[in-house]
């Protein structure tokens, strides 16, 4: 009970920040674009509501530049903002003189951030809905969307990007907790996404981490044919490196 205490503290402090709003522009933002190429494309958009995989074809191209993208920057920048909260407003040690545990501090965050990114993904996922059905009601003799939503799809590849950003969490996670200078965990998370996109035409890229969501898209979008431990690697380093996270937290002599 203390420790949904403690969370229901964390999150109360996120409302109204900067990463709360991410996560709402976020969401909507590669919807928003697509529903005005589609109107704008009109011609176009009447043929591919026609077609029996509409929705297939639609989700599959509105993940293009948030798998690449938008989804990564956005979970480095929205984890470093949670994390940091307490050293922009000065407030550890007030946060540490509560009645709570450090592991419920940490593990309370920690909660807060994934389940900002599973808001995240809901919200993108009613975009992308929207997005595909706002350009029939506009656009003259547009019919409504054929074929059947792939509602199975949908939530399966929602969860394995939710898996595939964990890593990418964890070592912002870490980072933001030991560095008070926030440039210093949003620098280094950007250096290693601009690694992950160089190496992932390498044999190992699923190695190097922040690369896993990427090339999942490219697995799902045809482009890479072989089989990735993507997950698995995903789901190993979150773990690793948010138990190495917690040890630093717990033994660390000055927090904050």
């Amino acid at each position: 009970m203390r420790f949904l205490y403690c969370f229901k503290a964390e999150w109360i402090k996120k409302r109204g920040s900067l990463a709360a709003w991410l996560v709402i522009i976020g969401g909507f933002f590669t919807p928003a674009i697509r529903t005005f190429a589609a109107i704008y494309r009109s011609d176009s958009t009447r043929k591919a509501l026609l077609k029996p995989d509409f929705w297939s074809n639609h989700w599959l191209a509105s993940w293009d530049t948030i798998a690449m993208f938008l989804l990564p920057l956005g979970v480095i920048l929205a984890t470093s903002l949670v994390t940091q909260i307490e050293f922009k407003n000065n407030t550890w040690k007030q946060l540490h003189t509560t009645p709570q545990s450090f592991t419920g501090i940490f593990w309370a965050k920690l909660l807060v951030i994934l389940v900002m990114l599973v808001q995240f993904l809901v919200i993108f996922t009613i975009g992308t809905y929207l997005s595909g059905i706002i350009p029939s009601l506009i656009i003259s003799n547009a019919s409504w969307p054929t074929g059947a939503i792939p509602y199975s799809k949908i939530f399966s590849e929602s969860v394995y990007f939710f898996v595939d950003c964990l890593p990418i969490v964890a070592i912002q996670f870490l980072l933001s907790l030991q560095f008070k200078n926030f440039l210093v965990p949003v620098g280094t998370g950007m250096a290693l996404w601009i690694t992950s996109m160089v190496s992932l035409s390498w044999k190992y890229s699923y190695l190097v981490p922040f690369s896993q969501g990427a090339l999942f898209y490219l697995k799902t979008s045809g482009r890479i044919t072989r089989d990735l431990p993507v997950h698995e690697v995903a789901v190993f380093y979150f773990t690793v490196i948010s138990i190495i996270s917690y040890i630093l937290y717990i033994t660390k002599k000055e927090k904050g």
